[in-house]
């Protein structure tokens, strides 16, 4: 997995590349946990996962949470079939704010 980091219109885009999992998952917590401490809007580019295991879950849950409770926003966008499969199968579909598109993102 392979994470880029770029902003655009106020908003700061995570760009994942690859399989999150276990191996990848910590180091994909540390990326947006660090970026949520100098914005106020992220949201992560999911269009270039297609696999994601309960860790890479986790991982998008802590960053959720420390969003929730730094009053900041935090979003996905782009969910691969895989990606959304997970999401649904796991009842978490309702917690994330999920968008289609980036110009969905860049414009919630």
């Amino acid at each position: 997995m392979k994470t880029a980091t770029r902003s655009r219109q106020g908003i700061t885009i995570v760009d994942v590349v690859g399989p999150i999992d276990l191996e990848s998952s910590p180091a994909l917590r540390r990326t947006l946990l660090d970026a949520l401490k100098t914005v106020d809007r992220l949201a992560v580019n999911l269009t270039e996962v297609k696999y994601i295991d309960s860790s890479g879950i986790a991982s998008l849950l802590e960053a959720l949470k420390a969003a929730k409770q730094a009053g900041k926003r935090f979003l996905l966008f782009g969910l691969t079939v895989g990606v959304r499969q997970v999401l649904q199968l796991t009842r978490l579909t309702g917690i994330f704010d999920i968008r289609e598109t980036e110009e969905e993102a860049v414009n919630a």
